[in-house]
């Protein structure tokens, strides 16, 4: 890899510019070889590297009159040498994306300035194939999102269709309905949330998610994120509803009904402004992609917990309807409404 000219005389002091050539050149590579955590994870060592590269500038120890300057070429920080040295360094420690981490790359300090490699990195350190995705991943990845474009798609348009059914015949209007609406709203929000976040992180150009990123990826995670949380918590209200129905003979349904909201609407936007403080002030890094953060729990534990209790619901739910179906107390109209 030879030495681009911008960095010629020395390393660059400059922070938005400096991460900004080292995305560009970077990225398209890493993208292709590594996966997204390894890539990112590679991209976060390279940035290291470049800082211990401006600390050891800044540091005083200059290059001698006639000869190299310090440089960085985007992956090693090559030391000053005297014209005619011939400096050698290690390979870069990126398993991913080079298999022999324990060979040497090689340049020469001539009149003129540093020469090219000696060897390119891909042949001196051996460039990793097998990270590379496969032309039947690529085309297994491609079919897999034309599917579930089509699926959210085609689920958009039945629940608009079933909303406006519902919002235009007024002997639909009931409690049970209203729960059936704001359940279809859950799901057209994360159909939507699934376009937005598709179209932002691939077709706006946000692909350089692992340390910059900007604030529209962002608002498009935490919509998707906060539509997903609500999805499953009106799902439970779906089950807590239906329970209720079961074992309270009368209740004030407009009082639940407001309960509901809060449980299906509210509870995911506390949750979701708890993952959004956090991650600001924890790990603000890229657009909020990271599925390895601990902080991802805020979100997961309650997605886990409303589904479990479901669940508990689901299994009494039919416990007592077996129990009411068995009972010598009903009437056969009563136990055929319970079948």
């Amino acid at each position: 890899m030879a030495p681009w000219p911008l960095l010629r005389a020395g390393v660059s002091r400059s922070g938005p510019s400096r991460c900004a050539l080292v995305y560009a050149l970077l990225v398209p590579l890493l993208t292709q070889v590594l996966a997204a955590p390894q890539e990112c994870d590679a991209l976060e060592k390279i940035a290291r590297l470049h800082e211990e590269c401006l600390w050891m500038l800044d540091r005083g120890d200059l290059s001698p009159e006639a000869g190299c300057k310090w440089m960085w070429d985007n992956l090693t920080c090559w030391p000053p040498a005297s014209v005619g040295e011939r400096v050698v360094m290690p390979c870069p420690q990126l398993p991913g994306l080079f298999l022999d981490t324990a060979a040497n790359i090689s340049r020469n300090c001539t009149i003129t300035g540093w020469t090219q490699l000696s060897v390119h990195y891909f042949l001196a350190c051996g460039y990793n194939k097998s990270g590379a995705p496969s032309v039947e991943e690529a085309q297994f990845y491609r079919a897999l999102k034309a599917g579930y474009t089509f699926g959210h798609s085609l689920s958009l348009l039945s629940l608009t269709v079933a909303m406006i059914i519902l919002c235009i015949f007024s002997k639909l209007h009931c409690t049970r309905n209203y729960i059936h609406m704001h359940l279809f709203m859950s799901f057209i929000l994360r159909a939507i949330a699934v376009f937005i976040k598709d179209l932002v992180l691939f077709e706006a150009g946000e692909s350089d998610h692992c340390s910059i990123a900007s604030a529209g990826c962002k608002v498009a995670m935490v919509f998707f994120q906060y539509s997903i949380m609500a999805n499953f918590f009106w799902l439970l209200v779906e089950g807590l509803y239906l329970h209720t129905l079961l074992v309270i003979s009368f209740f004030s349904e407009k009082k639940y009904f407001w309960w509901y909201i809060f449980i299906g609407w509210g509870t995911p936007l506390l949750l979701i402004f708890s993952w959004i403080i956090t991650r600001v002030h924890l790990d603000d890094d890229g657009c909020w992609q990271n599925i390895d953060s601990p902080l991802w729990w805020i979100i997961r534990a309650p997605i886990v917990i409303s589904i479990l209790v479901n669940f508990i619901l689901f299994v009494c739910i039919i416990r007592i309807l077996i129990q009411k179906l068995h009972s010598t107390d009903i009437g056969l109209n009563e136990s055929s409404q319970y079948s």
